[in-house]
């Protein structure tokens, strides 16, 4: 797992997983520095499912002590992308296909549910910051640069939540997000994907741009549920081969 430089920018993920566990935005300590890193390691596919987390290997890396090693894994343990049992190395959380489908669907109805918040309390001038971001989604899916369309894909998602206005909500979609980021990295890695996405997303901002609720919140349990056929399709399993 390679190390970050000190004082280099964050990346786009260390940022994502540093707002969804509520930190502030900066690495505060060697504790942050050990969550980004196991973190994005885990949602960019560099730790795979089952990979051990040695404690006393990461306190070496980061030149610390156990305790934020162990502080580190805690944190991730419980927004579900570590796993920590008695007398065994901490380990990669596995996500079976069962749960991933359940991910799915609880994530496709509060998308929708969120798209219609949008239609209800956004007028035009709030909708068009979609605008924005499709067009670098175009670009990057032009460029074929699928890490970059990845999180341009967050930041969509992201701002839907924050305009639908319900907090509760956007709290649930955090955490069920957190943990299935890794498989939304996976299945927009997959020959066609970009060119689907893109195309699915320009036809949602269509529909918010009409302030039509209805088709934007059935466009938006399509996109989810695209992704989860993706996924089928990879062959995951949740496990570590």
């Amino acid at each position: 797992m390679p190390l970050r430089v000190a004082g280099a920018p964050l990346t786009a993920g260390e940022r994502e997983i540093l707002r969804v566990l509520r930190r502030s935005g900066e690495i505060g300590g060697v504790t942050d520095e050990i969550l980004i890193a196991v973190g994005s390691g885990i949602v960019e596919g560099r730790l795979k499912p089952g990979d051990d987390l040695n404690s006393v290997e990461l306190a070496r890396r980061f030149n610390s002590s156990r305790t934020p090693v162990r502080e580190a894994l805690l944190t991730l343990e419980r927004e579900g992308l570590v796993e920590i049992a008695a007398r065994k190395r901490p380990r990669v959380r596995r996500l079976g296909l069962t749960e991933v489908r359940e991910m799915y669907e609880l994530r496709a109805e509060l998308y929708g549910l969120v798209s219609r918040r949008i239609v209800e309390r956004c007028g035009p001038e709030r909708v068009a910051v979609f605008h924005g971001i499709q067009a670098r989604l175009e670009q990057a899916a032009a460029a074929h640069d699928q890490e970059r369309y990845f999180w341009l894909i967050v930041e969509f998602r992201n701002t839907e939540a924050r305009l639908a206005g319900n907090e509760t909500v956007r709290t649930v979609l955090d955490s069920v997000g957190l943990r299935t980021l890794q498989l939304r990295h996976l299945s927009l890695s997959l020959p066609g994907r970009l060119e689907t996405s893109v195309d699915d997303h320009r036809r949602l901002v269509r529909a918010y741009d009409d302030a039509d609720g209805e088709l934007a919140a059935a466009l938006t349990r399509s996109i989810v549920r695209r992704g989860l056929a993706a996924v089928e399709r990879s062959g995951w399993t949740g496990s570590a081969d």
